[in-house]
């Protein structure tokens, strides 16, 4: 498990093409955690590498990075190089949060399978201040660039979830296709919606917003700026890895393709 003390390494902005409107965001990659956070975590090492592999989307970086090299106009990327057992970026930080039922807010206190994961009575504020809070500046700076600069700017999400249901999701229970389409009634315009239905035709079926809905778009611009527009993309991972963390596989280069039609698509005026 690769390691980091330093805040400013905690995420990546990849610059792209000045003329492209799309930012590919990657927040759930990467398994590294600061020493000074592990040391928070009440896994033993064996218990935190398998939780690792269960939360951890495998790969999604590497997937992006493949879409950037083959765009025709190359998106903009923001990659998050720690752990969402650091804090998870996606999350609200405050009581809005509907994953705290579960002990996963923005700092979670419980594993996938809802056992102990961090103290019951700790304080995530300072994890929250370090991490959480310039993660969202970032984004939020990232956004507002493409908006500058194109006049509109296109979110597209990139996530990975487990075939098998896992104990943490509220949702689980309904359809779990290759590709999940996560859409928000504001951001996700229809033509967005169905580029990316086009662009996945070929990966055995597509849903939307089942086992996981909704789109990340930054707070400042969320459900008040039209320009702004956001698709999340969950990937089934047994289509490109070995679950529960092993490597990628043929897929990937599959869906790289898929997404690279997407991203092209999304760059059209």
């Amino acid at each position: 498990m690769n390691d980091t003390s330093r805040a400013p390494g905690s995420f990546e902005v990849l610059p792209g093409a000045t003329d492209s409107p799309v930012l590919l965001h990657v927040p759930h990659s990467a398994r590294a955690i600061p020493a000074a956070v592990r040391d928070g975590i009440l896994l033993d090492d064996a218990a935190l590498e398998r939780e690792l592999d269960h939360i951890t989307d495998a790969h999604t970086a590497e997937l992006a990075a493949l879409v950037a090299r083959s765009a025709r106009v190359t998106p903009w990327r923001l990659v998050n190089r720690l752990s969402r057992l650091v804090v998870d970026p996606e999350r609200f930080p405050d009581e809005r949060e509907e994953m705290l039922a579960v002990g996963m807010g923005a700092v979670y206190t419980r594993t996938t399978g809802r056992a102990p994961l961090r103290p019951d009575d700790m304080d995530p504020q300072p994890l929250i201040d370090r991490y959480f809070h310039p993660y969202a500046r970032a984004m939020t700076d990232a956004v507002a660039d493409r908006l500058a600069a194109t006049g509109r700017a296109v979110v597209i999400d990139v996530h990975s979830y487990p075939t098998a249901r896992l104990p943490y999701e509220l949702h689980g229970d309904g359809p779990r296709p290759p590709v999940c389409l996560g859409t928000d009634s504001f951001h996700t315009p229809a033509g967005l919606l169905a580029a990316a239905r086009k662009a996945c035709a070929g990966l055995d079926g597509t849903g939307t917003d089942s086992p996981f809905s909704g789109t990340y778009v930054p707070l400042e611009f969320h459900g008040r700026e039209p320009r702004v527009s956001a698709l999340m993309v969950e990937i089934r991972r047994d289509t490109y890895m070995s679950e529960p963390g092993g490597p990628a596989g043929p897929g990937l280069a599959r869906l790289a393709a898929a997404l690279t039609d997407l991203v092209d698509a999304a760059s059209l005026p």
